[in-house]
């Protein structure tokens, strides 16, 4: 029976194989998009290898596009129907329990047994990828972090892949507010593999928690070579440089990026793309920069996808697209199907991703598109601590709490909005919006010294 390089055992799975296989796996740790045709290759070379299958599934879904998942369902099911068992190795077992479990929806138990089998097969890189990769699309950053923490022990300094661990590791400590450790460990990745873009994300995540934007600007500036094109993550990544320059207040070229990078029309219209670009079009939406004609192409966009109650993080982004360009029946469409299917459908985690967090999410960015500013906090407020149930990063998810925060003041709702503000501020001293938002506050409390003082603020750190 044929072995990986780390030793574990491989069923139907020839040496002709294994070259693809181990291809496979380092093009998925890089982010690169050849790793589909990788992984075609290892089945064109063995079509019953069981690995070789089980990575299959796991890039079906790993997109949370739910045309993808439903294929690789469909192909799962069958390769599993004529699967003699005899042979499977006890971790093949366990991937085929944890594929299976992931494909039927039940998102957080394929979770639990990816946590398992990395316990006891620690060196698995396909395990602790798409572990990883589940723990961000469910929120869980302690588990995000410890995952891997966890397995690193096993792993040999001078081990290839090590490298890719320590910015998988990054991203987990910083999702868990380590940020000096997060940089630390994932510049290290970096100084490995300089074209890691998992350990470039990673490290960017912590510049933009810390409110470095201008740090996060150089960083990226610095290696734009290794980032900025050609991999599965370079869309992502110029998301977080507008980000930055949003902060800068240069607005101008946060429209230069979106147009370049994020949504234009060689655009791929894959929903992780989709989602940045509605993310940050929400964030100049608050501020009052309507955007119309982007607004439309990307509501176009989402509705051309025709997609099902698949990931409810996902649904929320369709929503601010189509609030967003003044569509607000396509999003109350949208709703109104999610809850149809909620009330019929007996279980799985996007189930309860929507029920739970998803729908008011979605509710609240329709009402606060029409004005109803009062309806979008009391929305909100209740789901505000528990939004990372529904997937995502902190910075993602911050366009929702400044959604709330932005709501709250529109509401006249001073005393929430006061402390909303003192909650973001004593996190994120350095923030431009915060301060602006607290501007905003102190005028409406009659206090135009201390909104001068505010508004003073937030231009000096935007100039930092």
């Amino acid at each position: 029976m044929t072995a990986d390089r780390h030793g574990h055992l491989m069923s139907d799975t020839g040496p002709e194989a294994l070259v693809p296989y181990e291809q496979a796996l380092d093009d998925l740790l890089f982010f690169r998009p050849c790793v589909a045709e990788s992984a075609q290759s290892v089945l064109a070379a063995a079509p019953r290898s069981v690995m070789g299958q089980t990575l299959a599934a796991y890039l079906g879904v790993l997109g949370t596009e739910e045309k993808d998942a439903a294929t690789a369902r469909d192909s799962f099911t069958r390769f599993r129907s004529g699967l003699d068992t005899t042979g499977v190795t006890p971790r093949e077992r366990m991937h085929l329990a944890a594929a299976t479990a992931w494909l039927d929806g039940d998102l957080h138990g394929a979770g639990r047994i990816l946590g398992d089998l990395t316990i006891a097969y620690p060196r698995d890189a396909l395990a602790l990828f798409a572990g990883h990769q589940h723990d961000f699309l469910t929120g869980d950053a302690a588990r995000l972090r410890d995952r891997v923490g966890g397995a690193l022990d096993a792993w040999d300094e001078d081990d290839p892949h090590h490298g890719p661990l320590l910015g998988m590791y990054a991203f987990g400590l910083e999702e868990s507010g380590h940020y000096e450790r997060a940089e630390e460990v994932g510049l290290a990745a970096l100084e490995r593999h300089p074209g890691d873009v998992w350990g470039i994300h990673g490290v960017v995540h912590t510049y933009e928690m810390r409110g470095r934007f201008t740090d996060g600007i150089r960083f990226l500036d610095a290696r734009t070579d290794d980032w900025s094109q050609g991999s599965l993550l370079t869309v992502h990544n110029w998301w977080h440089y507008a980000l930055f320059t949003l902060e800068a207040g240069d607005t101008a070229r946060v429209l230069e990026i979106y147009d370049a990078a994020l949504h234009h029309d060689g655009s791929a219209g894959v929903a992780m793309e989709l989602l940045d670009a509605a993310a940050l079009l929400w964030r100049l939406y608050l501020a009052e920069d309507r955007q119309s004609t982007r607004w439309t192409r990307l509501a176009d966009a989402w509705e051309s996808r025709h997609d099902g109650p698949h990931y409810a993080f996902n649904d929320a982004h369709a929503v601010m697209a189509y609030v967003g360009a003044g569509r607000i029946a396509q999003a109350r469409r949208l709703v109104q199907d999610r809850e149809n299917w909620v009330a019929a459908e007996p279980g799985g985690s996007n189930r309860a991703m929507t029920a739970e967090i998803g729908l008011p999410v979605c509710r609240a960015l329709i009402a606060y598109g029409q004005h109803d500013y009062g309806r979008a906090t009391d929305l909100l407020l209740p789901v505000r601590h528990r939004l990372h149930r529904f997937g995502g990063s902190h910075a993602q998810r911050d366009a929702i709490q400044r959604t709330l925060v932005e709501a709250a003041l529109r509401a006249q709702r001073t005393e929430l909005a006061r402390t909303l503000l003192s909650e973001r501020i004593q996190l994120r001293p350095i923030c431009p919006y915060n301060w602006s938002a607290k501007a905003r506050l102190a005028e409406q409390l009659g206090d135009p010294v201390r909104a001068a003082a505010a508004r003073e603020r937030a231009a000096a750190q935007a100039a930092t």
